[in-house]
């Protein structure tokens, strides 16, 4: 699977501003005429902007300008809200690993997490603390990824990102070093080597459980992890494991003005390993450049706080789409079910879009098929995608009812599973708000239902999934409660698909409005 790293950002940023600017011009014809026209109308005298001219278009400029950066950065933004909301809450430092001991639920704000698996998260910088040593036990599962949340390549040019069976150590656990961009210092024996474009890293680790009721295994296998500086575990500071379930946290993409601020220290952090010339250039545009201060005054600061609230909100329209880039995402041509890799099959093993979301076919970044991903979710790597039959995930997203209609909060639906659901592991669906991605509080212990919970099912072995403000009569066990008011969007998840799930012949069914 070719996961190369490179970014052509440059053809990226204007295949957005294009792209976004087509979308918005179809669905708000009579709206931005006016919008457009004000702008090329604007008075020039003695065919020379006026003053007021002047400053206005410098203000749209910016804005734009600044609009267009925070849609380019969005994975960045996206790790810097989950690193900053982490660590403000847990701490910070290579020592820190947080778990959702009791699983993740509602409380934790982050785009689409997983409630029926254990979760850990950490974040290290191989700047500031060099080279880093993580030890695995054997049948932990992780990723390691670099600040864009591209999968790390492993040396041997087979692997990258995975740690555990889809990993290099192939399930046995080991140590796993961590380079820094341009490491050119001895590389000692005995590791898995990862070479990281970026100097700051984010861990991702899961665990699995077999019974909700005893979570403790799951968790005792995350806290034999080890994190540390290369040559130094005897000085590493000890590892602490703070619980992370039931802690408000706030570990969402930032979707206003500070985005910006928190760029700018990962520029003077990073420098150009962050982006090629273009990338850092458009950044600069706005003031963002590596040593040098960004203090910009009230003006602008109001400028680029709207810029960041519009792109966030600019982020939404596109990751609410089920053709981005001019590529259908349905996974199945009769159903409302999304994923934009729904192109995989073992029929069709080659991808449209690299784990770098470039564009295979025609070698550019695929910017808004990166901005459909990162407004929602998080963390991808091959072995999340495996066609292996009984290995990785498959994952399947809906936004609309049967219908095409939005999911809404207030309305009563049924999902219908066919019998046999092609699941080695286990399968489950998760509710999420379609504000932000974050696990649906709707006043549940999880917005998540699954195998593990045993719902009822049918005289044919389907299963029959509730969702609403009330439960059906006699349906409590097979239902998920939404909340009036508040729309929200659904995923099915199974683990360790088997060949029915992988091939397309089982597919579940649309969620269908009741009346």
């Amino acid at each position: 699977m070719n996961t190369n790293t490179s970014l052509t950002r440059g053809i990226g940023v204007a295949a957005s501003a294009c792209a976004l600017v087509m979308g918005f011009a179809a669905s708000n014809a009579v709206a931005q005429p006016a919008s457009f026209d004000k702008l090329a109308n604007l008075p020039f005298k003695e065919n020379r902007p006026t003053q007021e001219t002047a400053q206005t278009l410098r203000d749209e400029l910016l804005f734009q300008r600044a609009t267009q950066a925070y849609l380019w950065a969005l994975p960045l933004i996206n790790t810097l809200g989950m690193q900053l909301g982490s660590e403000k809450t847990f701490g910070a430092g290579y020592n820190v690993l947080p778990i959702w001991k009791k699983r993740l639920d509602a409380k934790t704000l982050v785009t689409t997490p997983n409630s029926d698996v254990i979760y850990a998260m950490s974040y290290v910088d191989l700047a500031k603390d060099g080279p880093i040593v993580f030890e695995a036990p054997p049948n932990l599962q992780g990723i390691l990824l670099d600040y864009w949340q591209r999968p790390i390549p492993v040396d041997g040019g087979k692997f990258f990102g995975d740690v555990g069976l889809p990993g290099p150590d192939g399930g046995k656990g080991g140590k796993f070093l961590l380079l820094p961009p341009g490491y050119k210092g001895v590389v000692p024996e005995g590791y898995h080597v990862y070479r990281s474009g970026t100097h700051k890293v984010f861990v991702f680790l899961r665990s699995f459980y077999q019974d909700p009721n005893n979570l403790t295994p799951a968790v005792a296998l995350i806290e034999q992890s080890k994190i540390y500086p290369l040559g130094g575990e005897d000085a590493a500071r000890p590892m602490k494991f703070p619980d992370a379930s039931g802690v408000p946290a706030n570990m969402l993409p930032i979707s206003d003005g500070s985005a910006f601020d928190a760029l700018q220290r990962l520029v003077d952090a990073e420098g150009s390993s962050l982006a090629d010339a273009d990338g850092l250039g458009l950044l600069a545009s706005i003031g963002i450049v590596k040593g040098q201060p960004f203090t910009p005054d009230a003006r602008t600061h109001k400028i680029l706080d709207r810029a960041a609230k519009t792109a966030y909100k600019m982020s939404r329209v596109v990751g609410f789409g089920d053709v981005v880039s001019g590529r259908s995402f349905r996974v199945y041509a009769d159903r409302h079910w999304v994923n934009p890799l729904a192109d995989l099959t073992p029929a069709n093993p080659a991808l449209s879009v690299d784990l770098s979301w470039k564009n295979l076919a025609g070698s550019y970044l695929d910017l808004d098929t990166r901005i459909w991903f990162f407004t929602n979710y998080y963390s991808v790597s091959p072995g999340m995608v495996s066609l292996v039959p009984g290995k990785g995930a498959k994952y399947a997203i809906t936004f609309s009812d049967d219908k095409g209609a939005a999911l809404s909060g207030g309305s009563h639906y049924r999902l219908r599973l066919p019998a046999n659901i092609p699941a080695a592991n286990f399968w489950s669906l998760t509710l999420y708000e379609a504000e932000n991605g974050s696990g649906l509080a709707n006043g549940q212990p999880f917005p998540s239902l699954g195998s593990r919970d045993k719902p009822a099912q049918n005289a044919d072995g389907s299963t029959d999934l509730y969702l609403g403000p009330k439960a059906p009569a006699g349906k409590e066990g097979n239902w998920l409660a939404t909340v009036p008011g508040r729309g929200f969007f659904a995923i099915i998840r199974l683990y360790g698909p088997t060949e029915a799930a992988l091939d397309n012949t089982w597919k579940p069914g649309d969620i269908e409005r009741m009346k």
